[in-house]
């Protein structure tokens, strides 16, 4: 007897073949409740034209409705898809059973449809989640069922992206680097202030060790006084002397001569040690580098205790001492002496001589280049203040004597010398006047060229060394710009020399009581 007519018969089998039963999944016992995966995907319905919505039919279960979507070669595999981004995976191509189910039943297909609609996107992750690179090279797979593989990450992105991170950090740092910096210069000694962080001036009490040898000259006040202790190394800043004296408002009666203490004391110590006549050294005078002899005769009166006339006197004929020189400038070696009592001027002066002659045979100095070289030396020792800078400055000297040199012509324009000629080298300022700088006198390196006519103070071991050796180099120029550090520019061009001066005007603008 032939079937009844199924609810499910679609008048377009005989063209595009019948649709699944889903009665038929669950007429044998122990059957599954999916249909089976074994026939091959291309026999699967395709439904096409109308749907039957007359006939009369039982409603589907959902498990039923599930299975009328649902691909039929989805089988189950223990085997991981080859990516797991199954966001990006599109579901397989299906027919849509669930209009075919509501044609069947009657229902309206936006109900009936909700269902399998779940079920395809849940199919979509289980077929992705199931398939495997071999089914995609074989064919069984197709992309559009993988999905699209994930793109690989871009490194460049990262690299550039770790850069810049990198750059923002960096600039962040070094902001509040840079800003911390300068406020600590610009406020530090409020800050110390604020904070209590204030430095001592003084070294600590105890500490003092050593021997130092301090000479005071006849009318010394106070802050020179305190800026020779510090230059000694007795005081710990070249101030702390003065403001002592300041803060507890003394004036003591200074008494000329040399004395000896010790390094590394308080001020109130140092003090009380020149005022002990038992520190005092009995005929005995220190003479630094770079005075003249009009500042050294002095010096050696009040330390020795012989009549500053009898010295003048000796110092009148230098051919006593074997120099041919007209003046003894430059030759009363600084150091610190001790005479036996009694001693006289002229042997006073004569073991001042000897013992620039000895400092000359130790350089290696000719006798005959013995005056040259002290002329030398001399405006060494005048001019510079580090011991590089002494070999330096002797470059610049012979560069600009250099008969081949088109630049400076011979002309040495040293200040030194104009203010010495002119009698400008005791006002305590390192400015010469325009009256200096013109004057014809045979010192005057601006106005003479070549050396002047002899030397210029007495220089010391150092300045003398430098003299014979200078440094290498092609500088023309030097200006001290910092009178306070010394840092000295040196320059090969007039360009770069007054760029230089300008730096030294500036700061002397802004420090108007340092000796400019």
């Amino acid at each position: 007897m032939p079937d009844s007519p199924s609810p499910f018969d679609d008048p377009f089998a005989d063209l595009f073949g019948k649709l699944p039963d889903p009665r038929a999944g669950s007429a044998a016992a122990g059957a599954p409740d999916r249909p089976s995966t074994d026939a091959p995907a291309s026999d699967a319905p395709q439904p096409r034209g109308e749907k039957r919505a007359d006939a009369a039919a039982p409603p589907l279960s959902r498990r039923a409705a599930r299975a009328a979507a649902a691909p039929a070669d989805a089988t189950p595999s223990s085997r991981p898809a080859p990516y797991d981004r199954v966001e990006q995976s599109r579901p397989v191509s299906t027919p849509r059973a669930s209009e075919h189910v509501a044609a069947a039943t009657g229902a309206r297909p936006s109900a009936v449809a909700t269902a399998p609609e779940r079920s395809r996107t849940a199919d979509a992750h289980a077929t992705a989640a199931t398939a495997t690179l071999d089914d995609l090279f074989t064919g069984a797979r197709t992309t559009d069922e993988l999905g699209a593989p994930p793109p690989p990450p871009d490194r460049r992105k990262r690299r550039i992206g770790g850069w810049i991170a990198l750059a923002v950090v960096v600039l962040l740092v070094g902001g509040v680097a840079a800003g911390g910096a300068y406020v600590w210069n610009t406020y530090q000694d409020k800050i110390r202030a604020f904070m209590g962080w204030e430095e001592s001036q003084e070294f600590d009490a105890g500490a003092a060790e050593g021997e130092a040898i301090i000479t005071i000259a006849q009318g010394d006040t106070g802050l020179p006084i305190s800026q020779h202790l510090y230059d000694a190394g007795v005081t710990k800043t070249p101030t702390a002397f003065y403001d002592y004296l300041i803060d507890t408002s003394q004036n003591p009666p200074f008494i000329p001569g040399v004395f000896k203490l010790q390094k590394q004391m308080t001020s109130e110590a140092a003090l009380a040690a020149l005022l002990d006549p038992a520190s005092k050294m009995e005929n005995g005078a220190q003479l630094r580098e770079g005075l003249t002899v009009a500042q050294s005769l002095p010096i050696l009166a009040d330390g020795i205790g012989i009549p500053l006339a009898d010295l003048q006197a000796a110092v009148a004929d230098p051919s006593a001492y074997g120099v041919s020189a007209p003046s003894l400038e430059g030759w009363l070696f600084p150091a610190t002496y001790e005479f036996n009592p009694g001693v006289t001027a002229t042997e006073v002066i004569t073991r001042l001589v000897d013992r620039t002659i000895e400092s000359l045979d130790k350089a290696g100095v000719p006798v005959e280049d013995r005056e040259r070289v002290l002329t030398v030396a001399s405006i060494i020792q005048r001019e510079a203040r580090f011991e590089q800078d002494f070999y330096k400055v002797s470059r610049v000297i012979e560069n600009r004597l250099d008969p081949s040199n088109k630049e400076t012509f011979g002309l040495l324009q040293m200040d030194s010398t104009a203010q010495y000629g002119y009698g400008e080298n005791h006002d305590g300022t390192v400015s010469s006047s325009a009256e200096a700088l013109a004057d014809p006198n045979p010192w005057n390196t601006y106005v003479n060229p070549g050396l002047p006519v002899g030397p210029i103070a007495n220089p010391g071991d150092l300045a003398i060394d430098a003299a014979m050796h200078p440094a290498d180099g092609p500088w023309l120029y030097f200006v001290t710009v910092n009178l306070d550090t010394g840092e000295t520019v040196f320059t090969t061009n007039l360009a770069d020399h007054n760029a230089a001066v300008k730096q030294w005007q500036a700061w002397c603008a802004d420090h108007p009581d340092s000796g400019c």
